[in-house]
């Protein structure tokens, strides 16, 4: 069965499509059972992103179209208004496809790390609820392997960036000095903890951070000496923020436009940029409709990171030609145990033909018959067993003119040399 990925990313789909089929960590489990229900579908590794929702698996072609359409039925979706949006890759394309999205090449961020984790925990879910083995799990195994090989013989990875570097970079294009502005951060994830390390490098003049569990943004909050906040009272705060950055898993917005117009009347209309990390979004489109604010999302953050991609742009050639090597190694790899799988077979078929021929010689020899007899009778059946379906097919082979098929064999039992057993 063949290997394919069907998907969406930020190159083919708006946020507002990526953010209806994205599936959150915690409904990623329900969501693999019910694909692993749809027709066809024999291992699938679901990964979702903010930038990504792909399927792995081995799939019937027939049954691609079923894929499909219970991609756009789960999330709600209309098939049609899905379909124009996704890709397709089957065999040597779907394998590098993956190993290039693990490497970070096909990332919204060049070379970014964050990546290689999601698609590691996507894998590890998979495999907990059964779902991957055999040529499927192998293929993964293989993509982490390749993916460290990437970023440690390539300088794709050197001057890392992330989109919490490109928040930061954008809010000094915008206020210059950063030593003079207050922050809000809602979230306490990875993310988030990036762009508070890159604020705190920026020497920001206050750092607010609300997130729904106190605890972890107090956490963070104590580390790069900032103000913890509960999600509850974000709203309120909202007001002496210059710079707000959001990156929560919530599925639903948590920054609503009828609070930052209010926090743009406390503050008497100073502008205020607002970055949404997240996908689903966590600020509500109608914010960008408001005077005096910047909204951006992570798709408007790519013209920030022009100098970063055209600095890793040979890092990328480089990158892509050790994927497509370590592609063909890995059909490779599969064709020899296909081909083990088969000896595998030819010893069990002859270990099974000697057992029992050698149950039947010892219960002839223990009624008394002849020992010379019996071993007789022993090798011309274990012959016979183990002879008959080739011979019966180099007959075939003969009277169709299979000349192929008869030097093969001559080969396979050293029939064209004069070599003695």
């Amino acid at each position: 069965m063949p290997l394919h990925v069907l998907g969406l990313n930020h190159h083919t789909a708006p946020v507002d499509l990526r953010e209806r089929v994205s599936v959150s960590e915690s409904q990623q489990e329900a969501a693999l059972q019910a694909l692993m229900q749809v027709p066809g579908v024999e291992q699938a590794v679901l990964l979702s992103t903010c930038n990504r929702t792909e399927i792995y698996g081995q799939i019937t072609p027939e049954h691609e179209p079923q894929l499909a359409r219970w991609l756009a039925e789960y999330h709600g979706v209309r098939p049609e208004a899905l379909d124009a949006y996704l890709y397709r890759h089957s065999e040597e394309a779907a394998v590098k496809h993956l190993f290039r999205v693990a490497a970070g090449l096909d990332s919204l961020i060049m070379g970014e790390p964050q990546i290689l984790g999601q698609v590691k925990q996507a894998w590890s879910l998979a495999r907990q609820q059964g779902a991957v083995q055999g040529p499927l799990d192998r293929l993964f195994q293989h993509t982490f392997a390749t993916a460290k090989r990437v970023r440690t013989e390539t300088r794709i990875g050197a001057h890392p960036v992330s989109v919490a570097y490109a928040s930061v970079k954008l809010a000094r294009q915008l206020f210059n000095q950063l030593d003079d502005s207050s922050v809000m951060l809602i979230g306490a994830g990875e993310t988030i903890e990036l762009a508070a390390q890159h604020l705190a490098n920026a020497k920001v003049k206050r750092m607010l951070i609300a997130n729904r569990t106190l605890e972890h943004a107090q956490a963070l909050a104590t580390r790069f000496s900032g103000f913890a906040l509960p999600l509850s009272e974000a709203a309120r705060h909202m007001a002496e923020a210059d710079i707000l950055i959001s990156a929560t898993a919530s599925p639903v917005p948590v920054v609503h436009a009828a609070d930052v117009a209010a926090a743009l009347k406390q503050r008497r209309h100073r502008p205020m940029l607002l970055i949404d990390l997240a996908v689903p979004r966590d600020i509500e489109p109608e914010v960008a409709a408001l005077d005096d604010v910047y909204l951006y999302t992570v798709d408007d953050l790519d013209h920030v990171l022009e100098e970063s991609r055209a600095f890793r742009q040979q890092a990328a050639v480089e990158a892509e030609n050790l994927i497509s090597l370590q592609a063909e190694h890995f059909f490779a790899q599969l064709k020899a145990l296909n081909h083990q799988s088969g000896l595998l077979k030819l010893r069990s078929h002859v270990d099974g033909a000697r057992e029992a021929l050698l149950v039947k010689a010892k219960q002839a020899l223990a009624r008394g018959e002849d020992p010379e007899t019996v071993l007789e009778t022993l090798a011309n059946q274990l012959s016979n067993r183990i002879l008959h379906g080739p011979t019966a097919a180099l007959r075939r082979a003969a009277l169709d003119g299979d000349t192929q098929l008869l030097q093969a064999a001559e080969q396979l039992f050293r029939l064209d040399t004069d070599a003695q057993p």
